[in-house]
């Protein structure tokens, strides 16, 4: 009983522990973004004894995200799109083993992923297809990095039932119709996890698009913050609520989806 007892305490101290690793930095930008320059300067650390809302009005403004916005909007939902379309294509025929070489193509995608970014190759491949500086080539490098959420969806996919094969083969259900029409509901849980890492890997992405994209109107939201970054300073409060900016949209798509994330994550994770 004491051992028990203090194996719980061991827990609920490591809980906390990491409630404030995750929970301080959110706190501190979030109350940082309510400060002024002067304020944030005297003390960093204080709380906000005034809301100064207007801060979000000069950030969108200087931060120019009213243009910034719509370019990580259309690569998020179309990328997102595409790596769960291609995801879901490539992962069925895999797990079920309908192809040759199913094993060697699980294993391929498994070890790319300690690989590092193949930074030279997507450079020629964007010069030689003429897609350098092009939303369309930012949007295909992004699609290409499905590895994670292809071997989520093999994970699960072999979880469901092979009777559902071959009792759709009976009834006559094409391939294509079988996939859209049985296994994409079934696997809502996992295509949502899916959703979420690609959403969030496009939505937070600075290094390609200012790699590859060198005009910079077709930069993300996230590029946004560079505006803020001043000749002999920088206007800390502003990044603040530039920051907030950029990251209230995906926790919004979070609260959204978050009771498929969980289920599908651990689905997805073993046969």
């Amino acid at each position: 009983m004491p051992s028990s007892t203090k194996a719980k305490t061991v827990s609920y101290m490591v809980i906390l522990l990491l409630i404030v690793v995750y929970l301080f930095p959110l706190l501190f930008v979030l109350n940082t973004s309510f400060k002024t320059v002067e304020e944030f300067l005297i003390s960093p650390l204080s709380i906000s004894t005034r809301f100064h809302w207007h801060n979000y009005v000069e950030a969108w403004s200087q931060g120019k995200f009213s243009i910034y916005i719509w370019n990580s909007i259309y690569y998020t939902v179309v990328s997102t799109f595409f790596t769960i379309l291609l995801s879901m294509f490539a992962a069925f025929p895999v797990a079920r083993k309908y192809i040759w070489g199913s094993t060697f193509f699980y294993l391929f995608f498994v070890s790319a992923q300690f690989l590092p970014n193949p930074v030279v190759a997507q450079f020629r491949f964007l010069l030689s297809t003429h897609l350098y500086n092009s939303q369309i080539g930012y949007i295909l490098l992004r699609t290409s990095g499905a590895g994670v959420i292809f071997m989520l969806f093999v994970g699960y996919v072999k979880s469901i039932s092979r009777d559902l094969d071959e009792a759709a083969g009976i009834d006559g259900c094409g391939y294509f119709q079988f996939l859209f029409k049985i296994a994409m509901p079934l696997m809502k849980p996992i295509i949502a996890t899916g959703v979420i890492l690609s959403a969030i890997g496009t939505w937070n992405d600075l290094i390609l698009p200012t790699q590859y994209l060198s005009d910079s109107s077709k930069w993300p939201i996230t590029a946004a913050l560079i505006n803020f970054q001043g000749q002999y300073g920088n206007n800390f409060p502003l990044l603040a609520c530039g920051t907030v900016i950029i990251g209230a949209p995906i926790v919004v798509l979070y609260i959204f989806i978050q009771r498929y994330l969980i289920d599908g994550a651990l689905a997805g994770a073993v046969k």
